[in-house]
């Protein structure tokens, strides 16, 4: 807390304990000739820089909270990133919220308590340093906290550049890390980066065992034995209809179709019982890319009640599903 007057400098330092400021320090000294004849604010501010220079020694290493009595020392543009409400716009940095309260102790206009405890306690391990945003991290290494419109450069760098190698999902991840940036879902983002790489999915690389296609080949002897099915569109909406369900018989290349509102499991579970079991039987295999609404629990209820326990095939390109999937 500081203060000036005509004639001298006060200063105290103070600690917040239970809520309430406790005095540690108090410093005065008396203004020179010179320094008398400053005006207001230049007195109050060198009354500021008086104590940081008195208190060195307690502040470094500290987060400090200057007190003045004086409006013109209230810096309003010191809320580097305005965040009209609490959920952030596009433009917004993810931290925008850490960085107001760090530096201006401001926290979002509509923010609960909830989520003012919530920065509260996200801002211990962040350190603000203009430009950056730096976090000490779980491993004890500081990293840089790195906007949206910077997160797709550094995946492509440590994923699909020389130096990034096309390695799996942990491994990139992981160079990211080492690389000495950080932001709230580097693994998600990786995650979706190594999924759309074709060079990745040819490969393999980053698949577990239960995503693999199958060793032994599906041997096609008979017709309406093995289906492909699949969901087109979404299209411009005609009668109310969106999509078209698709299921394609791999022998005979007969194809069943059927418009529908939605993509979800019943619209399959209705169209694999009137379409495909009620009029060919039950077949030995139906191939799926194993999206949610062919692989769930109503779906599996179905097979296993009409005495069909097909392998649902995840497949990695929709090149390989070419009998189902549109051109």
């Amino acid at each position: 807390m500081c203060d000036a007057s005509n004639y001298a400098l006060g200063v105290v330092l103070a600690q917040r304990v239970d809520k309430f400021p406790r005095v540690i320090y108090y410093a005065s000294r008396t203004l020179d000739a010179a320094q008398a004849n400053y005006t207001t604010i230049e007195k109050e501010l060198l009354a500021i820089v008086f104590s940081l220079d008195k208190f060195r020694s307690y502040l470094l290493g500290s987060r400090v909270i200057v007190y003045t009595d004086h409006a013109a020392d209230n810096f309003p543009d010191e809320n580097l990133l305005i965040v009209s409400s609490v959920s952030i716009s596009s433009t917004t940095p993810w931290f925008a919220n850490i960085v107001n309260f760090l530096v201006a102790s401001v926290f979002p206009p509509l923010a609960s308590r909830a989520q003012i405890d919530k920065i509260k306690s996200d801002a211990k391990h962040y350190i603000w340093d203009d430009p950056y945003l730096w976090k000490l991290c779980s491993d004890q290494v500081i990293r840089r906290c790195i906007p949206d419109h910077e997160i797709d450069s550094v995946l492509q760098f440590c994923h699909f550049s020389t130096p990034g190698g096309h390695l799996g999902i942990q491994r990139t991840a992981r160079k990211v890390l080492d690389c000495g940036f950080n932001w709230p879902t580097i693994f998600r983002d990786v995650w979706k980066i190594c999924s759309i790489c074709e060079q990745c999915q040819r490969a393999r690389g980053y698949l577990t065992w239960g995503q693999q296609m199958p060793q032994q080949p599906m041997l096609f002897c008979e017709v309406f034995d093995v289906w492909g099915i699949d969901f087109m569109g979404p299209f411009p909406v005609s009668f109310g209809f969106s999509y078209i369900l698709l299921a394609v018989d791999y022998v005979s290349k007969w194809v069943e179709a059927k418009p529908t509102r939605t993509n979800d499991a019943r619209v399959v579970v209705d169209f694999v019982r009137s379409h495909l079991f009620c009029r060919f039987g039950v077949p030995r295999a139906i191939v799926s890319d194993q999206g949610t609404h062919f692989c769930n629990r109503s779906d599996g209820e179905t097979r296993r009640s009409d005495g069909c326990t097909p392998p649902w095939i995840r497949l990695c390109l929709d090149l390989s599903f070419g009998d189902v999937k549109p051109d």
